[in-house]
């Protein structure tokens, strides 16, 4: 296919910098790609087109928040739920907000002429808009509508009814949601390892794990903790906790260390694993993560030190920190896996596959 795309990729926030990652795989291979987001990353992950639009931040929002994610969490759906608002306030938020964003959305059509892009991304499977009304003005003047999904957005919040009826392709990095929704198509993220440094040498040798969570509830934090004290006790180490802490520190604290705990037994998210994860694999560290029996056997080649309860946790962190070879065998089998199956070329390669399929291009 030699005609260059013009892919605009919508999404709420960067999430961990994916939808960047897009754009710029979009960019490199050839194609011309943008990405909108409409409020800015708490992270410090790059921005495009940043709205910088507020999310409601006060104690009242975040507990309601917290309180529907318990919700969902009871329900146990088996496929993903459709969202609606939950009362008569929620629904006034959210008639109120797209009104309110109107004209800032108007300018942005037409300063940086986005009607002249052909294939839309919806990284979340969100418009700007609740009620979904720009991306249907869109789709009625021929555009190719692509939803994309990176995780609570399908599984606490569910398909936006609108959207889902006028995607023309909906695509996922997360193994549940081959099971949450029928005809997704699971796609690994774009990620480049050249954005990383590399990993240092130190010359103190009392081994050093890190753990970087964005969410202690999401990966499993505090069985994390109580399983370090363990290990305390019986080796010496060092133990990296990184919150709230800029991007570019994170990743040299990443390069300074020798293990990474992504997530263990966390009690909200899914499994396997996120951006925190493909880093540490791709610096060439063992890097350790839960998985379901389904997402082990489906994963290809899977590169990761699985874990999915405290004991074995323990056990794992003992035998890497008294094996420097182990160590280096599985983080050298780390970075060619990231190569291999989150490198642009490859996404890319089955990205305008699924478009193929799906009548896009």
């Amino acid at each position: 296919m030699n005609r260059q795309l013009k892919i605009l990729h919508i999404a709420p926030q960067n999430f961990a910098g994916v939808p960047y990652d897009f754009m710029r795989m979009h960019n490199k291979l050839g194609d011309f790609s943008r990405l909108i987001t409409l409020h800015k990353n708490p992270v410090t992950f790059p921005e495009d087109i940043c709205l910088d639009l507020p999310l409601p931040g006060s104690l009242l929002a975040k507990k309601w928040r917290k309180k529907k994610v318990a919700l969902r969490k009871k329900q146990n759906l088996a496929s993903a739920p459709y969202f609606s608002p939950k009362n008569i306030f929620e629904k006034i938020y959210f008639r109120f907000s797209d009104i309110s964003k109107s004209k800032t959305v108007d300018e942005l059509l037409k300063k940086y002429s986005l009607d002249n892009f052909e294939i839309i991304h919806y990284d979340g499977g969100i418009d700007f808009f609740r009620n979904s009304k720009q991306a249907l003005r869109w789709k009625s003047e021929g555009k190719k509508i692509v939803c994309c999904y990176y995780g609570s957005d399908l599984r606490l919040r569910g398909l936006i009814r609108d959207m889902h009826k006028i995607s023309d392709l909906n695509i996922t990095s997360e193994f549940d949601h081959l099971s949450l929704l029928q005809n997704i198509k699971y796609l690994f993220y774009p990620y480049d390892t050249s954005e990383l440094p590399l990993k240092v040498n130190r010359e103190d040798k009392k081994v050093r794990i890190v753990h970087s969570p964005t969410n202690r509830a999401y990966k499993g934090t505090e069985l994390i903790l109580r399983v370090i004290e363990r290990v305390k006790k019986n080796r010496e180490i060092d133990f990296v906790l990184l919150e709230n802490v800029p991007r570019d520190i994170v990743l040299r604290e990443k390069s300074l260390s020798d293990i990474s705990i992504d997530q263990v037994g966390g009690s909200m998210g899914g499994t396997g694993y996120g951006k925190a994860g493909l880093e540490t694999l791709a610096m060439g560290l063992p890097t350790i993560t839960n998985m379901t029996d389904d997402y082990l056997n489906w994963l290809p080649e899977n590169p990761f030190v699985v874990v999915n309860d405290e004991e074995t946790l323990f056990e794992k962190l003992i035998e890497l920190i008294d094996d420097y070879n182990l160590r280096n065998f599985i983080g050298e089998k780390g970075k060619l896996w990231v190569e291999k199956y989150h490198g642009f070329d490859s996404v890319n390669s089955r990205l305008i596959g699924y478009y193929k399929e799906a009548g896009i291009v």
